[in-house]
Parts: C-alpha cells; sequence; structure tokens
C-alpha cells in the first residue's frame, strides 16, 4: 500500500516497472502539443518492453520547473523530468550519471558544446534534449524599402536601423531586454562584443570592460537615438518581440528557429545572417539547450537508461527536431539534418551550434544571476542609468552566489 500511495515508478509483483516522466511542451496548441510526441514515443518503446510502462505528464514552460521542484520537494519525483536546468538537483545528489545510464555509444555521441554545459565538476548530470541557436532576422520587404543590406557589423546595424527608422518603421531594431528571456538578449550582445558571462576559466565576469562597452554602446547609440521603437528595452518581451516582426512592424532582432514559422504564417519575407559583431560578424553565439534529468528516488536505474538510449536514436531525435524547428542535440542527427533538403530552413543555425557559446548552467548560482539579469539589465541601457553601475551589481549578485558553490 505505501508504495501505491509513494504514487511514481511502481514495481509491482510481476515485475512491470512504471517509469513516471514530466516533460515541458513545445507546442503552441493542443494539436502540436509534446504530449502527443511522447504518447506516440511511449507506445512504441512499451511495445517492445511489455514489462515497462512510461507515464508522461506534459507541463507547460511556465509551469514544469515549479512543478517538478514541488514534486521533489514532496519526496515525490519522477523517474525523469525534461526541463529547463539541473544543477540544483545534481548539486544535492539526487540525479544519476550519464554514465551510470547511457550506453557508451549514446553518451559519446551528444554535440560536445551541449554534453559540456551538463557538467558539474566535471560529470554529466544534465543530458541535452534540444537544442537552438540565434541569428540575425531581418524584414526584407522593409530593408528594400529603406535602401539597406543585411548589417556584418555593430556599424552597419545601427546605420540601417537609421535609415528604418527614417521610412517609419515602428521597431528598427527590437531588443527584448524584459523579464522573459532578458539573458538570451543580454548574452548575444555581449558575446559579439568579445565578452560573455564568464571569463575563459568559467569566473563571473559580467562588469568586464567588453561588457561595459558592449552596453555603453547599445544605451547611446541604439536605445538613446529612438531606434529600438515605443517600448522601452527593459519592458519589452521576446514573445512580443517576435509577435511584432510577425506582424511586419521589425525591422531586425535576434531571434530562434521557432520565429521562422510565425513570420512565415503572416507572410513576412525574411532572411537571416549571422549575428553581427563590434567589427564583423560575432565569433560567437548564444546556444541554449534544455535537460533530461534522471531522479535517482525510486531506483529504476536500467530501466530508465535504455528507455533513454531510446530516446536519443537518430529516428526519434530528428522526428522531435523536426516537428518543433530545433536543433538535434546528437552528432548523428545533426550530420543527417545538415544534408537533408528538408531541413534546409534550420542549416542557418545547425552552422552556428558548434561556434555557440552556452549559459553557464553547470554553476548552482546561474538561477540567481539569471534572475538578476532580469531584474536590472534593462537599466544599464534606460536614459539617466548608469551602465557601469548596472553591471557591477549583477556582478556583486553573482559572485556572492557563486561563493556558495
Amino acid at each position: 500500500m505505501a508504495a501505491v500511495l509513494g504514487g511514481c515508478g511502481l514495481t509491482g509483483d510481476s515485475g512491470e516497472v512504471t517509469l513516471k516522466l514530466v516533460a515541458a511542451d513545445y507546442g503552441d496548441s493542443k494539436a502540436n502539443s509534446s504530449q502527443n510526441y511522447w504518447d506516440e514515443l511511449a507506445k512504441a518503446y512499451e511495445a517492445k518492453h511489455p514489462d515497462v510502462h512510461v507515464d508522461v505528464t506534459v507541463y507547460s514552460w511556465n509551469d514544469v520547473d515549479r512543478e517538478v521542484r514541488e514534486m521533489v520537494e514532496a519526496g515525490k519525483a519522477p523517474d525523469m523530468a525534461q526541463i529547463g536546468a539541473y544543477s540544483d538537483y545534481a548539486d544535492k545528489d539526487l540525479l544519476y550519471r550519464a554514465d551510470d545510464l547511457l550506453s557508451i555509444p549514446v553518451q559519446a555521441n551528444y554535440v560536445s558544446q551541449l554534453a559540456g554545459a551538463g557538467q558539474v565538476n566535471g560529470v554529466q548530470y544534465g543530458l541535452p534534449f534540444a537544442a537552438s541557436t540565434r541569428v540575425l532576422f531581418y524584414n526584407k520587404t522593409l530593408f528594400d524599402k529603406a535602401g539597406v543590406t543585411p548589417p556584418k557589423s555593430w556599424d552597419d546595424l545601427a546605420k540601417a536601423a537609421e535609415e528604418l527608422k527614417k521610412e517609419g518603421v515602428k521597431f528598427p531594431y527590437a531588443l527584448p531586454l524584459g523579464p522573459e528571456e532578458a539573458p538570451a538578449e543580454t548574452v548575444q550582445w555581449l558575446l559579439s562584443g568579445g565578452g560573455g558571462y564568464t571569463d575563459d576559466v568559467g569566473t563571473y565576469s559580467i562588469d568586464s570592460p567588453q561588457n561595459v562597452t558592449t552596453f555603453t554602446w547599445l544605451k547611446e547609440e541604439l536605445v538613446g537615438k529612438g531606434l529600438t521603437g515605443p517600448v522601452a528595452p527593459g519592458k519589452l518581451n521576446r514573445a512580443d518581440a517576435f509577435a511584432a516582426f510577425a506582424n511586419g512592424d521589425v525591422g531586425m532582432l535576434n531571434g530562434h528557429p521557432t520565429l521562422m514559422k510565425t513570420a512565415s504564417g503572416k507572410g513576412v519575407k525574411y532572411g537571416m545572417v549571422p549575428t553581427p559583431g563590434i567589427d564583423g560578424a560575432s565569433r560567437n553565439t548564444l546556444g541554449v539547450t534544455d535537460w533530461m534529468t534522471a531522479f535517482k528516488k525510486n531506483g529504476h536505474q536500467e530501466e530508465i537508461g535504455d528507455f533513454l538510449d531510446f530516446v536519443y536514436s537518430d529516428e526519434n531525435v530528428l522526428t522531435f527536431s523536426r516537428q518543433y524547428d530545433l536543433l538535434p542535440v546528437t552528432t548523428s542527427a545533426s550530420q543527417v539534418m545538415s544534408t537533408a533538403a528538408e531541413d534546409k530552413d534550420l542549416q542557418p543555425f545547425l552552422n552556428e551550434l558548434l561556434l555557440s557559446e552556452l549559459y553557464p548552467v553547470g554553476k548552482t548560482s546561474w538561477a540567481s544571476v539569471s534572475a538578476d539579469i532580469k531584474k536590472r539589465i534593462g537599466q544599464a541601457v534606460a536614459p539617466g542609468g548608469s551602465t557601469e553601475q548596472v553591471l557591477d551589481q549583477i556582478q556583486a549578485t553573482a559572485m556572492r552566489a557563486g561563493s556558495a558553490e
């Protein structure tokens, strides 16, 4: 009876095992909910493994991390959770290591940057699940009307924005530093200026001279000249910026693959180029990955590992990636996508993946730092604010949080 009340990962007398998986929803409607993907995948797995049942619950991205955290805190951790972060759970020794679960070919097949970002102190706990990179989207119709070409450098971008403004474009460059995804837009710019969130040895360097230079340029050359539109960057969220692009109100912005479908659906003719940098195309861009985690709470190490080997087969990785315009997290699936005609729209993003830099998700402090960026970074480009002071404040938060690691 106690086992039944536990709710997760039941093992009956028959030797049958139920694996509980909580996953995030990448769809934008019931018709393309990730629940459909997982239900089909679970059915296919169960057909070959009649003693294993896979019970999948899908939550929206607004809720999934909180739901899993509450389950863990209540002592009812799922067997697996496909979520946005892993390091807090790894730090508390709640997760299986990748090499305790996966076959050697599967573990060795992850794209190297993504696998490295899944490590804490050199041990991989986070299994990359879906990836994306960022490129600069531009509205071809508006660019033609303004007589400008896609930018390669910051100066090019500023000049194009000025011409777009003269043509009455509402958002010449959309700069979403609002709380929804401020860390992404921020680091895109930091990387394009030769900086980033951390230095070469992984220490936070948010207030570095390069980063101060980057945000000073943004404040003076884009925001201060009215080239970022009527909404203050600190109040503009990514979803609203994407919607404005799809409505034809944005000249250019940093975007990920899902923007292609949104823009095409509204009839926007768009182009994509590598992120402009301080003196030409940026040498690094942002890579983002979400994570599969496996909790030790209920045991079932062998069954979890076997199921995850199935999850990461080329067929399943490619099906998921194509369905949601995301990048494969495995080398073999990436190689397939890089030459497949049906994936040509994703290839600009795939080309950026090997040059990408990910958030410092292996640091347990990252959640606090990310929250502080969401709260403060808009002030770094606001009129009357001090760029240097804001970056100093975020760096102080990072150092305090980092000292506890």
